[in-house]
């Protein structure tokens, strides 16, 4: 199959490494990977700061720039819940019948890398290798509006050598939600400070997610307290081998 990968502007900035194991996990399962450079945000920071009508170049060239490509996967559950929640309320919003079609059009082709693995491919042992303590933060946007339910965790299951510890208080946000821990920030930061009690109550050495921006916020909060715990996304633990181990 052909799949197109929509890497994230913030993924593409901050955290390579994370589309890179998506097109080696990809292609070590037999598919082949498009990447369009002319990619750039899907708007979620505009529109949830309150720019919406600034959102739309950004809705239209992502609609326009995928029109042909069956599949198309991100390694983010936040942006992908932009594409499915708001891309359509933003075409009605402005009153464009035509950006509303194409919106309709490209949005059941778009997935989130755990759900496409699991319920559009089927697929739950992705032959990956990964010996080390890992908990699983379930990020917001994959829980309450994508509902991506136990892919992740089914993923993770299968993976050779790890041993995974269920993280307490899982379905509780890490309080990144992007400008509401700057807009926010002693409401976020007490939310931060519970998350990594949960996570330090496990006695992992790695806590992964499918959301690099929780993942960022949580090893803030790691880091200050100089504990030795490390954040990496799924994609890059599912991506690991016994011969090209990721972290």
């Amino acid at each position: 199959m052909q799949i197109s990968l929509f890497v994230t502007c913030y993924n593409d900035v901050l955290f390579p490494a994370t589309g890179i194991a998506v097109v080696k996990l990809l292609e070590r399962l037999g598919h082949t990977i498009i990447f369009r450079p002319q990619q750039t945000c899907c708007g979620q920071m505009h529109y949830n700061t309150g720019y919406q009508r600034e959102t739309i170049p950004l809705v239209r060239k992502f609609v326009e720039l995928f029109a042909d490509d069956e599949v198309i996967v991100s390694p983010s559950a936040s942006c992908v819940a932009m594409i499915r929640d708001h891309y359509e309320k933003a075409a009605l919003m402005v009153q464009d019948s035509q950006l509303l079609v194409k919106v309709k059009q490209v949005v059941p082709r778009v997935f989130e890398l755990t759900e496409l693995l699991v319920n559009k491919l089927a697929v739950e042992d992705v032959g990956a290798y990964y010996p080390h303590r890992v908990t699983y933060h379930p990020s917001c946007h994959s829980l309450r509006m994508l509902r991506v339910g136990d892919a992740p965790l089914r993923l993770l299951q299968r993976v050779a050598g790890i041993e995974l510890i269920e993280l307490p208080n899982r379905t509780e946000c890490c309080g990144f939600g992007g400008t509401f821990a700057i807009k926010n920030s002693q409401t976020s930061s007490a939310m931060l400070d519970d998350k990594v009690h949960c996570v330090l109550d496990t006695g992992a050495e790695i806590c992964t997610a499918g959301d690099n921006s929780c993942l960022m916020h949580i090893y803030g909060g790691l880091h200050r307290r100089k504990e030795p715990v490390k954040t990496i996304h799924i994609a890059q633990i599912l991506a690991s081998t016994r011969e090209e181990p990721t972290a």
